[in-house]
């Protein structure tokens, strides 16, 4: 089998981040509740944002919860995968993935809640 290359590399990538990023809003409702948090926010990041550094540094802690929720999604769906009997790894692999997910939540609250207080309480 030759792998392709190029522009329909490109192409062929493009196509299965936008069928994983389907998948994972029609069937994870965490996935569907970050998604519509992070374009609620979205607005929220150019009106508090005074820089390109602030924009970029918001915007980016709201799709870090989304990539970490794509890993989490990815890691239950291999675990679910391997079998429906409790396994301590298994368990252990969700709940890793759960917590990467919460951290990406603390770090998206610290840069947020930094940058509030700098813009607009610091004075």
């Amino acid at each position: 089998m030759t792998k392709t290359t190029g522009l329909a590399r490109f192409y062929h990538a493009t196509r299965y981040s936008i069928k994983g990023i389907r998948a994972a809003y029609c069937n994870e409702p965490a996935f569907r509740y970050e998604s519509w948090a992070a374009l609620a926010m979205l607005p929220a990041a150019l009106w508090v944002a005074q820089s390109g550094l602030q924009l970029g540094l918001l915007i980016s802690t709201l799709l870090l919860v989304l990539i970490m929720e794509l890993l989490n999604t990815a890691i239950e769906a291999v675990v679910d995968r391997a079998g429906t009997e409790f396994n301590t790894l298994a368990g252990l692999a969700k709940d890793l993935g759960s917590a990467a997910v919460l951290f990406s939540l603390f770090i998206t609250a610290l840069i947020w809640g930094g940058i509030l207080y700098d813009n607009f309480l610091a004075g």
